[in-house]
């Protein structure tokens, strides 16, 4: 997702037990509402959120339960975890995703501007391509997040 859409999520967006996270038009860049497939490792993170968030945000602010957590906070974890913004942002994990997952040449370039939210800048291709690549998609973040996992094992020589 977006950092705002992350940022904002609300617990009635998400169906754990089918693996969904759906956002509604209103909080999309596009305006449309947008379907992300929730790999195993997803929910269960999410499952041990929930235990110990209170209210309808995933991520409330520490002012108010009715906020969310505001904008500059993702990246300001990201400096704290010692990244600068040279290095790392919120917003460059989408542009990482979209590079290493073209890349392993697995999935087609459709599915992946369709997990990303894009829309085809392509009027009469847009017209006619209006596929959401779901079963695709399901099985790409399942390989997305087990890549994700398999970083953990690797040492860092520095």
């Amino acid at each position: 997702p977006r950092p705002g859409e992350l940022r904002a999520a609300e617990w009635t967006e998400f169906d754990l037990v089918e693996g969904v996270w759906s956002i509604p038009a209103a909080r999309t860049k596009r305006r449309l509402p947008h379907r992300i497939p929730l790999p195993r490792q997803a929910v269960s993170i999410l499952e041990e959120l929930r235990r110990v968030s209170h209210g309808k945000l995933l991520f409330p602010s520490i002012r108010s339960v009715h906020r969310p957590i505001s904008s500059n906070t993702l990246n300001a974890a990201l400096r704290r975890l010692g990244y600068s913004q040279d290095e790392a942002t919120a917003h460059g994990f989408r542009a990482t995703a979209s590079t290493l997952l073209n890349e392993s040449g697995k999935w087609h370039p459709d599915a992946i501007e369709r997990q990303l939210a894009h829309v085809e800048g392509n009027d009469v291709r847009r017209a006619y391509a209006r596929g959401e690549h779901w079963e695709e998609r399901k099985q790409m973040m399942a390989w997305w997040a087990d890549y994700l996992d398999s970083l953990k094992t690797v040492r860092n020589p520095t």
